[in-house]
């Protein structure tokens, strides 16, 4: 496979004139995507990460910015050249054409040898384990295996960044999780430099080595999923990304990298620095699972109770509203009814302030 390459977005931002005025659908986005990374872009519909993508592909012009690739700025390039390759949420492969034909289509068009044809197709072929497909059409194929023809298409083409547009969204779910898999070992497997739209919160945290997550035209947050997840920057990322508990705590001491907080009643001392003041009031996160059934220094009544089997999943009522918690593991442990109080404490290194 060719060398994978560095994107640089600067400044990106696109601006559609509508019959009612101007509409900013990109503004402004800075994001650096290391060679070999594989990165996601997520967020609500509407959020811009298919028009951030668009632009990046060539399908769209910057009303503003650079779109580095390689140390070149290609942000009014054509497509073709670009160095780029896509895999569409459509598969857009030629119905008349078997696989052979629709992998080989961009080889094609760059006047290949039919040697070097043959070679690279049979080795792509071998790479996505479908050498007895050679000869089917797309009507003959799942929509599983036309999304693995489509990645072929692109990944024969040796290109330094490759980009995805919501490629599992039309597969059933069982066949997304095994694709979605599939995409992630096969991009470890070549290392190509990787960029990926996906509304899936799922989706995005078990592919990406780091994730873009955007809010009307801008960039909410980016780091990898682990930091996404627990150390969400605001309310917004916070509950996009999975359940989350948002509490209000008050900051009693600042010591150093550390922060000591009152949640509930209940003092922390959290593995967190704060720019807040000591007295300030501010919000916390708590996931769900973050919590120790074992510590009984919050009390609160049941007010949802349901057994998900390896889970049982409980509401309780709290002056900040309703709180979800999660008992992993239930067998065997006493299982509190709506109605009766439950005992619980939070996950001192788990409850995260929200700056």
């Amino acid at each position: 496979m060719k060398e994978s390459k560095k994107v640089d977005i600067k400044n990106l931002t696109k601006t559609f004139l509508t019959k009612t005025g101007k509409v900013t659908a990109v503004k402004d986005v800075n994001l650096t995507i290391e060679p070999g990374e594989f990165v996601c872009l997520l967020g609500p519909s509407g959020c811009g990460k298919t028009t951030t993508l668009r632009m990046i592909a060539g399908f769209e012009i910057p009303t503003e910015g650079q779109i580095i690739i390689d140390g070149k700025d290609v942000a009014h390039l054509t497509p073709d050249k670009r160095d780029i390759s896509m895999v569409f949420q459509n598969y857009a492969l030629f119905p008349h054409m078997n696989v052979y034909d629709n992998i080989s289509y961009g080889l094609k068009i760059k006047k290949k040898s039919k040697e070097e044809i043959r070679k690279r197709v049979a080795r792509i072929l071998e790479l996505m384990k479908m050498e007895d497909f050679s000869e089917r059409v797309p009507s003959q194929m799942s929509g599983g295996q036309q999304q693995r023809v489509s990645l072929a298409r692109a990944l024969i083409m040796n290109s330094g960044v490759l980009l995805f547009d919501e490629p599992l969204s039309n597969l059933d779910a069982k066949l997304r999780l095994h694709m979605r898999d599939e995409i992630r070992k096969l991009q470890q497997e070549v290392g190509i430099t990787s960029i990926y739209v996906t509304h899936d919160q799922a989706e995005a945290m078990a592919l990406s080595d780091k994730i873009v997550i955007m809010k009307d035209g801008e960039i909410a947050q980016v780091g990898s999923p682990f930091e996404i997840y627990q150390r969400p920057n605001s309310e917004f990322v916070a509950k996009f990304i999975g359940r989350a508990n948002i509490l209000d705590a008050k900051i009693l001491e600042k010591l150093g990298d550390r922060t000591k907080i009152n949640v509930l009643g209940v003092e922390y001392n959290i593995n967190r620095e704060t720019k807040h003041n000591v007295g300030d009031t501010v919000k916390v996160v708590v996931r769900p699972e973050s919590v120790n059934f074992a510590d009984d220094s919050i009390k609160l009544k049941v007010t949802k109770s349901v057994f998900m089997g390896e889970n049982h999943e409980y509401e309780v009522k709290s002056p900040n509203g309703i709180i979800e918690l999660t008992l992993t593991n239930p067998h065997g442990k006493e299982i509190k009814k709506i109605g009766e109080i439950l005992s619980f404490g939070f996950d001192e290194e788990a409850v995260h302030i929200i700056d």
